[in-house]
């Protein structure tokens, strides 16, 4: 039975696709099987694996229209052990359409149903809004993972992000549980890094992974060659903290 995993925060740049992709890559050369959601009209997930974003015809957007299923869509990539179900900027468009129709909230939720035994874990990049995507996001998920930056405005917003994942427990998911807060774009020479970090640990003990992002230049070159950071440089800061990730968040579930 896969373990789905929303990956959410509604602040943009927190570092939410990089996690998604290589935190899926990692998982997937540590020998899981994977499937990565790409969630975000931006679709950067469906570009940062090197896949050509104006080529898809089956993605995220006909998996909820439920015009495809969710296995027509999901396709192979390089990275060994990892599929991925694409975004076109069509995506934008899938608020609108589903409005009005009933149980909009579980469209993903239904089409994941068919191909959950099939992965390990499946993880969705959410769109950094609190809309009826990442709302669909949260629905389908077992548990989400939510980004937190090591920069001066980290904890605003959180609040509102955890209210909205209350309000999904007691509406439309009571089994969603909080995988974890990750720290991201961590960087030991600033003071402010280590404050946030404290900050944060002092909050949320518990909830916090032990494994941290740090800023990495990698990290950011990564996407721009349509690669994952293992595939990149895995010998990389980048792709020793993701693997870290990888096996801590594989040791809790196992």
């Amino acid at each position: 039975m896969g373990k789905i995993i929303a990956i959410a925060n509604q602040k943009g740049g927190v570092g939410k696709t990089t996690t998604s992709v290589n935190l899926a890559a990692s998982l997937g050369v540590l020998e899981k099987k994977v499937l990565l959601i790409d969630a975000d009209p931006q679709a950067n997930a469906t570009s940062g694996l090197g896949i050509d974003v104006e080529s898809v015809e089956i993605g995220t957007y006909q998996i909820l229209e439920h015009t495809n299923t969710a296995k027509e869509a999901a396709i192979p990539t390089e990275t060994p052990n990892l599929d991925i179900i694409p975004a076109h900027i069509d995506l934008v468009a899938i608020e609108i359409e589903l409005v009005d129709k009933d149980q909009r909230e579980y469209m993903l939720k239904k089409a994941l149903e068919e191909i959950k035994d099939q992965y390990d874990y499946i993880l969705i990049d959410c769109a950094p809004s609190l809309g009826l995507l990442t709302l669909n996001a949260l629905t389908a998920a077992d548990a989400v993972i939510i980004p937190i930056q090591c920069e001066y405005f980290a904890l605003e917003g959180l609040g509102k992000l955890l209210n909205t994942i209350k309000s999904v427990q007691k509406i439309h998911n009571k089994n969603l549980d909080i995988e974890g807060l990750l720290l991201t774009m961590y960087d030991s020479r600033l003071r402010l890094s280590n404050q946030v970090v404290d900050e944060v640990q002092k909050h949320f003990n518990d909830m916090v992974f032990s494994t941290i992002i740090q800023r990495n230049v990698k990290l950011s070159e990564a996407p721009s060659y349509g690669e994952n950071i293992i595939n990149y440089d895995a010998s990389s800061k980048g792709a020793s903290n993701y693997l870290s990730l990888a096996k801590e968040i594989i040791t809790k579930n196992s």
